[in-house]
């Protein structure tokens, strides 16, 4: 999907040469020094996972949230308006960090320090009034947290230029085919775990109601959206709103758009 506009507060959403040294005295050949090479660079310091949530679950008023970050990392969560809460990550790289309870959608962006390294969460956090979690990520379709079941259509996502995702649970490796109104406009299929994130390339998402069925093995998911592009966000980086098809969260991305999420029932 394209973006537009620039998002929420950074809210958080781093050879030798050989030497050439002259000899003793006149005439001396010069001798060539060859280079220390460089230290080799251990396999698991070139990569490092960004930190992600993994669960959530209510105790009384409160709302756990459990997560993974490289072990002994310090998370950080904050919201839009710069309110910050951070843990740390255990030896087996997992944190949790506890919040009041929300009546609201609630947002965040999530990072995490592990040495020198500065990661970034790939999306930002949504908090549902429900205490599920769902990762929005800019250009692609929305992961919701703790997810379970081998059939299920989970989210929607369209910008204002039209561009769709499909996002949802099948069985491991199925074949699926999306129809918008009808008509047959992608095909993907699902991966080893039983997700799947499907482009609509074909066509625009017109912005008015659609059909949206997913057929597949052992699959058959149908659900009816409105795509009527965000109106302006001009009093926050993200709105919610509860639509007939579920829960509706319009949001600027890093690059600058608008982009709408919504989050199935």
């Amino acid at each position: 999907m394209r973006r537009v506009r620039s998002l929420i507060v950074a809210l958080l959403f781093a050879p030798a040469m050989a030497s050439l040294l002259s000899g003793c005295g006149e005439g001396a050949a010069p001798t060539i020094v060859p280079a220390k090479a460089p230290p080799a660079v251990p396999v698991e310091a070139a990569y490092l996972p960004p930190p992600s949530v993994t669960a959530t679950r209510l105790e009384g008023a409160n709302l756990v949230l459990i997560g993974a970050a490289p072990a002994d990392a310090r998370v950080r969560l904050a919201t839009p308006e710069g309110e910050t809460r951070f843990a740390t990550a255990n030896d087996k790289g997992v944190w949790t960090l506890v919040l009041p309870g929300a009546a609201q959608p609630r947002i965040f962006g999530l990072s995490a320090t592990a040495g020198a390294r500065q990661l970034q969460a790939e999306g930002y956090v949504l908090i549902t009034p429900a205490g599920e979690a769902v990762l929005l990520r800019a250009g692609t379709g929305a992961a919701r947290v703790g997810r379970t079941g081998k059939n299920g259509l989970d989210v929607v996502d369209f910008d204002r230029e039209g561009g769709a995702v499909v996002s949802g649970r099948a069985p491991a490796g199925a074949a699926l085919s999306i129809h918008i109104d009808g008509r047959q406009l992608a095909e993907g299929r699902a991966d080893a775990s039983g997700r799947y994130v499907v482009a609509l390339t074909q066509q625009p998402l017109a912005g008015r109601m659609h059909q949206i069925d997913v057929f597949g093995d052992a699959t058959e998911n149908t659900v009816n959206i409105d795509a009527t592009p965000a109106p302006p966000l001009a009093s926050g980086p993200f709105r919610a709103t509860s639509v007939p098809a579920g829960l509706r969260i319009d949001w600027m991305t890093p690059g600058g758009g608008a982009q709408s999420t919504i989050i199935l029932k």
